[in-house]
């Protein structure tokens, strides 16, 4: 590495236009750039010469992303990669950051991440000392269904640390709102865990009462008490070798706490009504929706077994947070629905979605589904329709959906003083949120295309008409905004 410059970075791309806009942008800033338009060339130029980062596509023709990115952990194991991928699904993101990624970006890029991100890597790359594995399996994406669906940012960030956190032992605190679906991430982390061959255990800590809780998890001999009639192995020797998960560990009572604790430090349980010990080998996440700081500033948690727990935490946002992951959680349970109880609905109307897609969920997505199951019951056809959601959401959101969604730009409605207010809340990431979920339900055809339209439009207009100008804001090439002037016929309106 050349230490006078800001870094060196190598950018693996099939994309000619990709290449070149990363290469213009990162060169300007002071980085050495090369490139390679295969995952095979990015691996032997990643082998010839030190790169601090290297930008790595997802798809590409020959060897994929990923395959790639395996290769590399060998080639250039000290590299930070960044994977680049136009989908940030749960698959893409958790396998990424599993096989050793330093972060991943979704095209199209935006400049000012791209260059945060760049530095933060460079950084990494010269004063992180990074431990890997050797364990890189091979995964069937066709057997992946974990059922966690989303694309929002918060969603991301959950991806990314379900990877970072899975092929380790570490223990996990999932903290979330009832109903953001703690269990499914437990579930996840297990099955891209070393263990995944092993059982993976789920206990409700709260269902369960304080005087049976412990034989529930440590098991109990016969004779230990009343209609104990035979020996019983608790869910940490079943469990043996796999993953337990402890749910709503908040409401736990501090007596079993401290066994929990024993579990955890020593690696052996007692059985009630036992004398001796038996070893058990199992990796432990918690979850909880009550406050644990607070239950130990009360005394009702306790302290030593919280922090054992709160070795890495992954906080799940509500639903109300990522409203726009809605219509891809609806159109999942719509799927799961037809599979599993032979639902004959296959759709969802436009104006039932829009109304989904902005109700608050106090209830999270177990409301959702719970909602689009009962829709499902009472819909006619098909299709469900608006009068077929539940009356309580209806009530709620049934009227508030026409004016800002329906009322064309720039055409004076009342609802577009309406939606300019909601947009000029929040940050950059909820305004995208919002954005994509008006567009996802407004639209009847692709979003991008229209979406880049009326942007490469609105930077033509800003700048009378310069395309160099133009181009610069839309972080494109000039050759690229000439495509799309002529795609989108444009000209006619310069």
């Amino acid at each position: 590495m050349d230490n006078n410059g800001k870094g060196r970075v190598l950018i693996v791309d099939d994309d000619n236009e990709i290449r070149y806009s990363l290469d213009r942008v990162l060169t300007s800033r002071g980085y050495e750039v090369g490139a390679a338009s295969s995952g095979e060339e990015g691996i032997e130029k990643a082998g010839q010469g030190e790169f601090d980062v290297i930008f790595l596509d997802n798809r590409m023709e020959g060897m994929s992303g990923l395959e790639t990115l395996q290769h590399l952990r060998n080639s250039a194991p000290e590299s930070m990669v960044v994977f680049m991928t136009a989908f940030g699904t749960t698959q893409t993101a958790i396998e990424a950051m599993k096989y050793g990624a330093f972060d991943y970006i979704i095209k199209p890029f935006e400049l000012k991440r791209t260059l945060a991100l760049t530095e933060k890597a460079v950084l990494a790359r010269r004063d992180l000392q990074r431990s890997r594995t050797d364990y890189a399996p091979i995964l069937n994406s066709e057997d992946y269904k974990e059922g966690i669906v989303g694309d929002s940012q918060p969603m991301q960030e959950v991806f990314k640390a379900i990877g970072q956190v899975a092929t380790s032992d570490v223990t996990v605190m999932i903290t979330g709102e009832s109903g953001t679906g703690k269990e499914l991430v437990a579930r996840c982390i297990h099955q891209h865990s070393l263990r995944s061959a092993k059982p993976f255990m789920a206990v409700n800590c709260a269902a369960i009462p304080d005087n049976l809780i412990e034989s529930e998890l440590f098991g109990h001999e016969k004779g230990a008490f009343t209609g104990a009639t035979q020996q019983r192995m608790g869910k940490f020797e079943l469990c043996d070798g796999g993953t337990l998960f402890l749910d709503e560990i908040g409401d736990m009572a501090l007596p079993t706490q401290t066994k929990i604790l024993r579990a955890l430090q020593e690696g052996e349980v007692q059985r009630v009504g036992g004398e001796g010990t038996v070893r058990v080998n199992v990796r432990l996440i918690a979850a909880t929706n009550r406050d644990l700081e607070k239950l130990v500033e009360k005394k009702a948690f306790r302290e030593d077994l919280y922090y054992r727990l709160n070795v890495m935490r992954i906080r799940l946002p509500s639903l109300r947070d990522r409203l726009s992951d809605v219509p891809a959680l609806v159109d999942f349970m719509l799927q799961r629905l037809r599979k599993e109880r032979k639902s004959r609905v296959r759709n969802i109307s436009p104006e039932a979605l829009k109304i989904l897609s902005i109700y608050p969920w106090p209830g999270n997505v177990r409301e959702l589904e719970n909602a689009v199951h009962r829709s499902v019951v009472v819909a006619q056809g098909d299709t469900v329709l608006k009068t077929d959601l539940p009356g309580e959401i209806l009530a709620q959101c049934g009227e508030a959906v026409a004016d800002p969604v329906e009322a064309a730009p720039g055409s004076g409605a009342e609802g577009d003083g309406a939606a300019a207010d909601a947009f000029a809340e929040g940050t950059r990431d909820q305004l995208l949120d919002r954005l994509y979920s008006r567009l996802r339900t407004a639209e009847e055809g692709p979003l991008l295309p229209a979406l880049e339209k009326e942007m490469a439009r609105r930077a033509l207009e800003e700048t009378g008409g310069n395309q160099a100008r133009a181009s610069t804001i839309l972080g494109i090439t000039r050759a690229t905004l000439r495509k799309r002037i002529d795609a989108y016929g444009l000209a006619e309106d310069l």
